[in-house]
């Protein structure tokens, strides 16, 4: 946690992409007030992340979403991408409740969490990833990402690449 806490917090100004530094982080009310309006609870890294570092705005791609609503006076955008909300987004699609969207991953891709599986694996959706036209439906654009929360934002505390094992792995759930 406290490398993550250091990148998170000391990165130094950002490309644009980003806040200029985390959200502050959330109370333990803050958390179960956003675990209510998802239905589900947090996974605990989640939970200790919200709560010790930051409400997103860091981390892996886009930067993690927050569970508040928030806004960046700098950015491009009107609003920071929030996961309570985000499903509210993409009606058409309907992602599952139990998938906490993370962050953007770029384009029309968007990273989730499971969060009821074993060990809360990373999925990740490709708008552009299914045909309708071949009787296919939005969950073909989805992948296996990542065998857990911990393993994906490991990967990138460590360095490495978070795009790796889903360009490797093409398999689709």
């Amino acid at each position: 946690m406290e490398r993550l806490h250091a990148l998170a917090w000391d990165a130094g100004p950002t490309l644009g992409c980003l806040p200029n530094q985390p959200f502050p982080p959330l109370t333990a009310a803050e958390i179960e007030h956003a675990e209510q309006q998802l239905g589900y609870r947090l996974p605990p890294l989640l939970r200790r992340i919200y709560t010790e570092i930051g409400d997103g705005g860091f981390g892996p791609e886009s930067g993690l979403a927050s569970l508040k609503p928030r806004r960046v006076p700098q950015w491009h955008e009107p609003d920071w991408p929030c996961a309570t909300t985000w499903r509210t987004r993409w009606p058409e699609w309907g992602p599952p409740a139990s998938w906490l969207f993370l962050t953007r991953g770029g384009c029309n891709m968007q990273w989730y969490v499971s969060l009821l599986a074993v060990d809360h694996p990373v999925l990740l959706w490709d708008a552009d990833g299914w045909e309708p036209e071949w009787g296919e439906d939005p969950h073909d654009g989805l992948r296996y990402a990542a065998p857990s929360l911990r393993h994906w934002l490991w990967t990138w505390v460590g360095g490495g690449n978070v795009w790796d094992e889903p360009l490797e792995n093409s398999q689709t759930l």
